[in-house]
């Protein structure tokens, strides 16, 4: 545990020093939320809605910081410590594969928790949203949709060759998800045709997920996205951890 808690502490720091995560899963954020509810105000997400647009576009703001940490920050940072002999440095020490997978994943869910909590308080306080499902429900799924976008990038990490695979890798899957799955561009004013290449995505079944607990919508409209989003980081975190490499 003293390993662990030291490393947490140390990548965290180097973490804070760099800005990308800070501009991507911070910033970008809150600044759709300002701009859908400029745009949208308080006007029902479509004729005859219960609710409003940013009400339920809150769900999928909140998984930017996710997407950002997730698939793209944590195969950068595993493949630039690979490329710069960092984790061979480590193969003589106590710690393991999983204990940096871990460490890793910590601080980037700590950005996403950061994330969510100023998107809320921007859409409470300057656009009067309402939240209107239970928010136990929501933070379950909340940690299940970002377990899974975090082993993607723990799988695309652990067995990169190098640097620029990683960054190729994670920008194949960071950018198209990022705009077509509902995180920045409402999955609800997609063409049906775009809509159902946004569904081969597993963010876009993780947003549904979280729709269906923030808006307090029936189970049986996120049975798919809950058997996807469960099963995902079974695997992908299997193959991290089987195929990671040192150097």
């Amino acid at each position: 545990m003293k390993v662990f808690r030291t490393m947490l502490i140390t990548e965290l720091k180097l973490s804070l020093r760099g800005m990308d995560m800070f501009i991507f899963a911070i910033c970008m954020p809150v600044v759709v939320t300002i701009i859908l509810g400029v745009i949208y105000g308080n006007n029902p997400a479509f004729p005859g809605a219960a609710f409003t647009f940013l009400e339920q576009s809150f769900a999928a703001i909140s998984t930017i910081a996710i997407c950002a940490g997730g698939v793209m920050g944590l195969p950068l940072v595993l493949s630039e410590y690979r490329h710069r002999k960092i984790l061979k440095r480590f193969k003589i020490t106590p710690v393991s594969p999983s204990m940096i997978l871990a460490v890793e994943g910590v601080i980037y869910a700590l950005y996403a928790i950061a994330s969510l909590i100023l998107v809320y308080l921007t859409a409470k306080v300057f656009f009067n949203f309402q939240f209107r499902g239970s928010w136990i429900n929501f933070l379950g799924a909340y940690a299940l949709v970002m377990i899974s976008m975090f082993s993607i990038g723990f799988m695309v990490g652990g067995i990169a060759k190098n640097t620029k695979t990683a960054g190729v890798i994670a920008g194949i899957l960071y950018f198209p998800m990022l705009i077509f799955s509902g995180a920045t561009l409402p999955y609800e004013v997609m063409p049906a045709a775009l809509q159902k290449m946004a569904d081969i995505f597993p963010l876009t079944q993780g947003i549904k997920f979280l729709k269906s607990a923030s808006l307090n919508l029936s189970i049986d409209n996120a049975v798919i996205p809950i058997y996807i989003i469960g099963v995902l980081p079974l695997v992908c975190s299997g193959i991290a951890i089987k195929f990671f490499k040192w150097e």
